[in-house]
C-alpha cells in the first residue's frame, strides 16, 4: 500500500516541478549585460575625433542612468585621455568590478599604469590579459606594445 502512495506523491512532485524547470530561462553571463547595453555609436565616434569632452558629457550622463562596464571603462579612458588619471582609475576599477573579464578596460587599465610609470601593476594587467586570451587578442597585443614602447623609450 505504501508503494502507490510514494508513486502518487513522486508523480505529483514531478507534474509540479516540470513546469517550473521548463519556463525558467538560462542566460549567458554576457546576455545579462548585453540586453541593457546603451548605444554607445555615438560616443565611440566622439572619440575616435578626440573630441574627449563631448564624449566624457555623454558617458557621464549614460553612467547615471545606467551601471554598465563599457560605459566606465569608456569614461575611463576619456578621463585618461584628459590628464585626470585618479578619476580614470577610478572607472577602470568600476569596470572591472562589474566584469572582471572585461578585456579592454584591462588594456586601458594597463595603459594607464604604463602613462603614470607603474610598469609592475601594468604587468599584472598584461597577465591577465594572457589568461583571457591564450591564443592571443588585440587588446594584450596592444598593452604589450604599450608596455615595449614605453619601457624602450
Amino acid at each position: 500500500m505504501k508503494h502507490p502512495l510514494f508513486a502518487v506523491l513522486g508523480t505529483i512532485a514531478v507534474l509540479t516541478a516540470a513546469p517550473i524547470a521548463i519556463t525558467v530561462p538560462a542566460f549567458a553571463v554576457d546576455d545579462i549585460e548585453g540586453a541593457d547595453a546603451p548605444d554607445l555609436t555615438a560616443v565611440k565616434a566622439k572619440i575616435e575625433a578626440k573630441d574627449y569632452m563631448g564624449a566624457l558629457a555623454d558617458l557621464r550622463d549614460l553612467a547615471q542612468d545606467t551601471q554598465q562596464a563599457d560605459v566606465y571603462n569608456l569614461l575611463g579612458f576619456t578621463l585618461r585621455k584628459t590628464g585626470d588619471y585618479q578619476s580614470s582609475l577610478t572607472y577602470y576599477t568600476k569596470a572591472l568590478e562589474l566584469k572582471p573579464d572585461h578585456k579592454a578596460a584591462r588594456e586601458y587599465l594597463g595603459e594607464l599604469y604604463v602613462e603614470t610609470g607603474d610598469f609592475a601593476k601594468a604587468d599584472e594587467q598584461l597577465a591577465s590579459l594572457q589568461k583571457l586570451c591564450p591564443a592571443g587578442c588585440e587588446e594584450l597585443s596592444d598593452l604589450k606594445h604599450a608596455i615595449d614602447t614605453k619601457v624602450t623609450k
